[in-house]
C-alpha cells in the first residue's frame, strides 16, 4: 500500500484504478476548462501569516452547518454517477463521512438510491434535487427524502441546462457503460473495479430509473434527462420547491452577489458558492475569487458555504477565514473512493482534517471560531478589477 500524505495521491491511484469515462466525468470542466482550473490555482494566491510564540494546544476543528455539529467545516458534496467510481460508492462515501462526523450529500443522479443510503447508514444525511419540471416526481422525491430521515435538501440552481463537457462527450459516458471496443479494453485493465460492479446490482440511477414516469429502464432515461430540466426556472420556483419540501434548504451555484440576495429572499437556510466545479459557465469566476463580493451582500444574513476547487485542508481554512461558515469537497473524496473505495474517502478526509488542524496552530489559532481574515494575505485586486 503506498503511503498517502496528500489529496494527489489518491487522484494518481484513482487514475489507475478507475475507467477512463468514469475519471473523466469527475476530472473535467465545460468548454477549455479554464474555470475548472482557476478553482484551484487562485487558491494558491491567497497567502498565510506564520505567527509564533502562541499557545497551540487543545486545537479544534469542531464546528456547525445549518445548525448540525461537524467535526470540521468540510461537507462530502453532492456528485452524479458516485457508484460508477467505485461500486456501491454512495453507501461507502455516506459510510465514511459518518464514521468521522461530516456531512454526506447524495446526488438525485447516483447510483445508489436514497433508499440504499439511509438503509446503509444511522444519522441523517443531506439530498441534492435539481429543478426539474415534473411536480408529481419532485413532490414523491421530496417524500423519499423525508423518509429516508433527511436533514435538508440542497437545491442546484446552476444547471438548467447542461454545460458542454469534451471528455464525456468523446468518452460516450453512460451508466451502465456503453460497451464499445475501446471502453471494453479500458475496463479490462480495471480488475478491481470490475470485480466490483460485477458483484453489484446497483449499476443505474437508482433515484430515477422506475420512478419518474415513462423510466422503466436505463434506455428510456436518456430521453427523460433530455427533457426534465426546467429552463423556465425562476425564483418563484425555487420558492415553490422549498415549500414541497418544507425543511432545511440550502441553494447550491450561487456566484453573483444579486443572485445571493434573491436567495435570502426565499428564505434560504444557507447558499453555496460554486460554479458546479468548473463545470457549467466556463469563465466564470472561481468560486473563492466571487466569496467576498456574496459575504459582504449577505454574508451575516445567512450562511454562506464555498464548493469548487478544495483540494487541501488549507484550501478550506482559507475560505473559512474569508468568511465562509463551511465547505464541501466533491473530486477530493472522489479521487479517494476510486483508489481505495470506503477507506480512501476515509483516508481524504483524515488529509484534510491533518492540514487544516496544523495551520490553524501554525497561524496561531486554536478553534475554527477564531479563524478569520487577519491570518491571510490577500492579493489587492484579487476579486478582479473590472471595467463598470
Amino acid at each position: 500500500m503506498p503511503t498517502i500524505t496528500n489529496i494527489n495521491d489518491l487522484k494518481t491511484i484513482a487514475k489507475r484504478r478507475v475507467p477512463r469515462m468514469f475519471y473523466d466525468y469527475a476530472e473535467s470542466g465545460s468548454w477549455t476548462e479554464q474555470t475548472f482550473r482557476e478553482n484551484t490555482t487562485d487558491f494558491d494566491q491567497i497567502r498565510l501569516r506564520q505567527r509564533v510564540a502562541v499557545d497551540m494546544t487543545g486545537r479544534s476543528t469542531k464546528s456547525r452547518m445549518i445548525g448540525e455539529d461537524v467535526a470540521m467545516p468540510v461537507a462530502l458534496a453532492p456528485v452524479g454517477l458516485t457508484g460508477m467510481q467505485c461500486a456501491d460508492g454512495e453507501i461507502k462515501a455516506a459510510r465514511a463521512a459518518e464514521k468521522f462526523g461530516v456531512p454526506f450529500t447524495l446526488s438525485t443522479m447516483s447510483i445508489c438510491s436514497i433508499e440504499d443510503v439511509a438503509e446503509h447508514t444511522t444519522k441523517p444525511f443531506w439530498f441534492q434535487v435539481y429543478t426539474l419540471k415534473d411536480d408529481d416526481f419532485m413532490r414523491r422525491l421530496f417524500e423519499r427524502a423525508r423518509a429516508a430521515n433527511c436533514s435538508a435538501i440542497v437545491i442546484t440552481v446552476d444547471l438548467q441546462l447542461m454545460g458542454q463537457r469534451h471528455k464525456d462527450i468523446k468518452n460516450g459516458l453512460s451508466a451502465p457503460p456503453k460497451l464499445t471496443p475501446k471502453s471494453i479494453a479500458d475496463m479490462m485493465t480495471k480488475v478491481t473495479w470490475g470485480l466490483g460492479m460485477l458483484g453489484t446490482k446497483r449499476r443505474f440511477f437508482g433515484n430515477i430509473v422506475g420512478h419518474a414516469a415513462g423510466v422503466k429502464d436505463p434506455s428510456s432515461l436518456a430521453t427523460w434527462t433530455a427533457e426534465a430540466f426546467d429552463q423556465s426556472l425562476d425564483w418563484a420556483r425555487i420558492a415553490k420547491f422549498k415549500e414541497m419540501w418544507g425543511g432545511k434548504v440550502i441553494l447550491k451555484g450561487i456566484l453573483d452577489a444579486e443572485d445571493a440576495k434573491m436567495a435570502l429572499k426565499v428564505g434560504a437556510d444557507a447558499i453555496i458558492v460554486s460554479n458546479h466545479g468548473g463545470r457549467q459557465l466556463d469563465g466564470a469566476l472561481s468560486s473563492i475569487r466571487a466569496l467576498p463580493a456574496i459575504l459582504d451582500a449577505v454574508g451575516d444574513q445567512i450562511e454562506v458555504h464555498l464548493d469548487s476547487g478544495i483540494r487541501s485542508g488549507q484550501d478550506a481554512l482559507k475560505a473559512i477565514a474569508m468568511g465562509a461558515t463551511g465547505t464541501y469537497i466533491g473530486r477530493s473524496y472522489i479521487y479517494g473512493l476510486g483508489a481505495m473505495g470506503e477507506a480512501g474517502v476515509t483516508k481524504s478526509l483524515e488529509v484534510i482534517h491533518r492540514e487544516m488542524d496544523l495551520t490553524m496552530g501554525l497561524c496561531g489559532r486554536r478553534t475554527i471560531d477564531e479563524v478569520d481574515r487577519d491570518m491571510l494575505l490577500i492579493p489587492k485586486d484579487f476579486e478582479g478589477n473590472w471595467q463598470e
